[in-house]
């Protein structure tokens, strides 16, 4: 082949080149701005680590369970295309519009991986305000794209081990804990009925922590049964028997302590207690207990308000009572924003949950500043870097610096472990009388590894 430079190396046919290069360059130009206008368009977000200043749309995604045999919580993100529809008419978080994509988990394993990738595809710079008992199906896909999972529901435990999830309540393991805390107050014999899961098999260690610590010598018995069930009358009976063991009377001949029976199985512990409200005629009538998330206040109006079998039950939840004026700004946003989505109930943990999530992702990308790069790594660094993160007063000021994890077995991620003591009383879930809120991650401290 014939070289087309002399001996000098001064070119012979440099020219002819020129204009395939300004056209290659004018094409390749062109193209670039194609793809960066339709991502502009279509929401896309922003690949981790690279730019976004004023003015970028920020992609984030919700998931959640919808349409299945057991828990569903399509109030999560129902509540996240509400915030965006609110936050977008106000400008957007801080001159960036926000792009909400949602998910269905199908509360499944598999379903939770999809959802997980349908995230890094989207270039979502956050996952908030979610819900998935799968938490090693998504996160280690979050974790290798350097995605933070802020403010999940808090019912797996990676959520509370994964560098990058950033927590905004005690999840299930502080709502347990609270649990076996007040029925210590009131039972001798406490029966506890679970999903017979993975995620389930915590559980009793976990209520077992606050019952043993005001009764050391005493733990609750584990009743597993099965999460998607039509009928729990076998656990039912089994339950019952567990609860009656205690006395009527102890040796003086004063009252005892009646038994008590917990439930914590997300949409079917009503189907639960239906069983056992057939099964309860002997007078017994032990106390009955839940969680918020499994008991709602939506679910005591349904089933008879003040003649609801759960009048008189004792439920935990990580927030104030739905009644509590610290939620009339979400409530308001609902009230404007959902359209008349049936799914979003403002007295639901989930929707309260979501809520405080995109509360925090607003509050730390403020902290970043209007012309910053906003991304999922600027978004890590400045959560793992933020102190006293503002819920509204819904939850203590947040902060999820390596000096604020706690020495909780299995959860060290867990830095607001508040609860609230809630009982049902005229139909309405409303503050336990005598009970103040209460810290529980010194007694999780104390209890036995359970993940």
């Amino acid at each position: 082949m014939t070289d087309w430079r002399h001996a000098s190396g001064t070119p012979t046919h440099p020219r002819p080149r020129a204009p395939l290069t300004r056209a290659i360059t004018r094409a390749v130009t062109t193209a670039a701005s194609t793809v960066a206008g339709a991502c502009l368009l279509g929401g896309c977000g922003l690949f981790p680590g690279a730019t976004g200043g004023s003015g970028a749309t920020l992609t984030v995604m919700t998931w959640a369970p919808e349409g299945t045999k057991a828990t569903n919580m399509g109030g999560m993100p129902a509540m996240a295309k509400a915030y965006e529809r609110w936050i977008n008419a106000k400008g957007g978080i801080n001159g960036h519009k926000l792009h909400v994509l949602t998910c269905n988990e199908h509360n499944t394993a598999t379903g939770a991986a999809d959802c997980a990738r349908q995230a890094i595809n989207a270039k979502a710079v956050a996952v908030v305000g979610s819900y998935s008992q799968y938490g090693r199906a998504f996160m280690a896909p979050l974790e290798a794209e350097g995605i933070p999972f802020i403010g999940g529901y808090g019912v797996s435990a990676e959520e509370f081990q994964s560098t990058l999830s950033y927590p905004v309540n005690g999840g299930q393991p502080v709502l347990l804990a609270g649990a076996g805390r007040q029925l210590a107050k009131a039972c001798d014999d406490v029966a506890l009925v679970r999903p017979d899961t993975l995620a389930g098999d915590s559980m009793p260690i976990l209520l077992n922590a606050g019952f043993k610590a005001v009764k050391p010598q005493r733990e609750a018995a584990d009743v597993r049964a099965p999460e998607d069930s039509g009928n729990y009358a076998d656990q039912a009976r089994e339950a019952l028997a567990e609860a009656g063991k205690a006395k009527g009377k102890d040796k003086t001949g004063a009252a005892a302590e009646k038994g008590c029976v917990a439930a914590v199985l997300g949409e079917r512990t009503e189907t639960f207690f239906d069983s056992f409200r057939r099964l309860d005629t002997d007078a017994k009538k032990p106390q009955l207990s839940s969680v918020l998330g499994s008991v709602s206040q939506s679910l005591v109006d349904r089933t008879g308000g003040r003649e609801s079998q759960f009048e008189g039950a004792y439920v935990t939840s990580w927030y104030p009572v739905s009644g509590d004026p610290l939620w009339q700004p979400m409530r308001k946003v609902i009230a404007e924003n959902a359209f008349g989505d049936d799914r979003v109930n403002p007295d639901d943990t989930g929707t309260q949950t979501t809520w405080i999530a995109y509360s925090v992702l607003a509050e730390v990308v403020k902290r970043l500043g209007k012309d910053e790069d906003v991304t999922a790594r600027t978004i890590a660094r400045a959560l793992n870097h933020s102190t006293g993160v503002t819920t509204g007063g819904l939850t203590p000021d947040l902060s999820w610096r390596y000096q604020d994890m706690r020495a909780v077995g299995g959860f060290p991620r867990i830095v607001n472990g508040r609860v609230t003591f809630q009982i049902v009383q005229e139909g309405r879930l409303v503050a336990q009388p005598g009970e103040a809120t209460t810290d529980m991650i010194p007694t999780l401290e104390q209890a036995p590894r359970s993940s």
